[in-house]
């Protein structure tokens, strides 16, 4: 983790993000990377994995590299729309998850996140977040 990340520890903060099986790696306010791996737990009675996944894990990445860009104003991010592309169905194996921002404003931020495939690099799922800005409590 980076020392730019708020008092947070991530793995005991949001049960919903270690649910996703999620492993954050690099922390920034201009890049957040991970993996996740995937089997038969995430998926549809068709036996692949479920685009929920998917969007749980864009938003997270996003959210904590957004969180971290405006961390020391205070602030942290909240997603207020989520647009996840899925690429390519998977079954199971291991995604590399790279975020980006687009844009950071003052109230708004836009990132890009992409979830490839580790094995071939191969794209399987495409999202791009956009969050506003918020103070935190008793910042």
């Amino acid at each position: 983790m980076s020392a730019d990340l708020p008092a947070v520890d991530l793995d005991s903060a949001s049960r919903f993000v270690a649910a996703t099986g999620f492993q954050v790696g690099e922390v920034g306010a201009t890049r957040v990377t991970g993996t996740v791996q995937v089997g038969p737990e995430q998926h549809t009675p068709w036996g692949v994995v479920h685009g929920g996944l998917y969007c749980a894990v864009i938003e997270s990445a996003a959210s904590i590299g957004a969180s971290v860009a405006v961390a020391d104003a205070g602030q942290f991010a909240v997603g207020v729309n989520n647009n996840t592309d899925f690429i390519r169905s998977m079954t199971e194996g291991r995604l590399d998850v790279v975020a980006e921002p687009v844009q950071q404003g003052r109230t708004q931020q836009l990132w890009q996140v992409l979830l490839t495939r580790a094995d071939d690099g191969k794209l399987v799922a495409r999202g791009q977040v956009r969050l506003q800005n918020v103070r935190r409590p008793g910042a």
